[in-house]
């Protein structure tokens, strides 16, 4: 049911982690300093439980609805099995940030090497990268369904799905493969303190020995096109699905047809919204902690709310979801 894309993340960052090992040699810096939220003890292990509390439900409420859909017949439909895999990615992509920041939390140097710091860049983009493409084949599959409904069996068949699926994945992860190699390979020759819980492009172009405005160019242009036509698309979508939905004669049909598609614009707004902020819209006066927290509302509380956005609003995902928790 759930095509074998997860090994694409395994063999795409080959390539660039070989590029950054290389580099390292040439760096003086082999290591970073993420500061994350900086504090004292005590703010360190409450910050510690809230968030290892946010990732294990994070990680429990979307593998239930990986489980659920994979084990319910019922849900075994291209919208479920996009739900299945939109909460699979979600997943990696936290997990792509807060296993770190929890040993940041406990750690007296709160240091990252150099290869992984890079890694780490490299996996955070890419995922985000995926999460953006997924919620546009979900939008396409949202807009079949309500403005075709007599050709989406047709149209969205599992092979389709599975293979529209499979693209999220590859262009996800050669998105910015490119940009983060030619990254690595700038000098860090200077300090090396990172005022972020993660590694991203702003902290570690500012280290940088030399300036590189080609790759930041790059790297900017590259992320404008990918949020803004991605958000573009998503929108113009449910902008004819609610003309479509509006000729609906029956107040029961158009509740049914709104009743499937908002909890995907819920998280439509709430995964651009904060992407807009960071990447799209001029950040460089904005204070680190303000970075932070936009940074943390995308990466880390959307994924967190997924599952209640989706099993709250959807009554076959709460059937589904109730028979797995009884299995297990």
């Amino acid at each position: 049911m759930f095509p074998e894309t997860k090994h694409i993340m395994v063999f795409s960052v080959f390539p660039a982690a070989l590029g950054f090992m290389n580099n390292s040699a040439a760096s003086t810096v082999t290591e970073f300093v993420l500061l994350g939220f900086p504090g004292c003890q005590e703010l360190q292990c409450f910050l510690f439980s809230l968030f290892f509390g946010v990732y294990v439900f994070t990680m429990m409420g979307n593998g239930t609805i990986v489980c659920a859909v994979r084990w319910d017949q019922r849900l075994h439909t291209p919208m479920y099995i996009l739900l299945g895999n939109f909460a699979f990615l979600e997943t990696c992509y936290i997990t792509s940030t807060v296993p770190s920041m929890l040993i940041n939390f406990l750690s007296e140097t709160k240091t990252i090497s150099f290869v992984g710091c890079f890694l780490q860049l490299y996996f955070f983009t890419s995922l985000g990268t995926t999460e953006a493409y997924f919620l546009c084949i979900m939008a396409y599959d949202r807009y079949l369904a309500v403005c075709r409904p007599l050709r989406y069996p047709t149209i969205m068949t599992q092979r389709l799905c599975s293979i529209l699926m499979s693209l999220c994945w590859v262009f996800g992860f050669l998105s910015y493969s490119v940009s983060t190699v030619q990254l690595s390979q700038l000098p860090f020759c200077g300090p090396n303190t990172i005022d972020h819980f993660l590694c991203d492009m702003d902290p570690l172009m500012a280290l940088s020995c030399a300036p590189a405005p080609v790759t930041e160019t790059v790297f900017y242009v590259l992320s404008s096109l990918i949020i803004i036509l991605t958000l573009l698309y998503i929108l113009g979508s449910y902008t004819v699905l609610l003309i479509t939905v509006l000729k609906v004669p029956s107040a029961a049909g158009r509740q049914k047809a709104f009743s499937t598609c908002g909890s995907h614009l819920t998280v439509v707004c709430l995964f651009f919204g904060a992407l807009l902020a960071t990447y799209v819209s001029p950040t460089a006066d904005n204070p680190a902690e303000i970075q932070k927290i936009m940074t943390l509302f995308y990466s880390v509380v959307t994924p967190f709310l997924n599952p209640l956005i989706y099993s709250l609003r959807n009554k076959e995902m709460k059937a589904a979801l109730k028979k797995v928790l009884r299995i297990q």
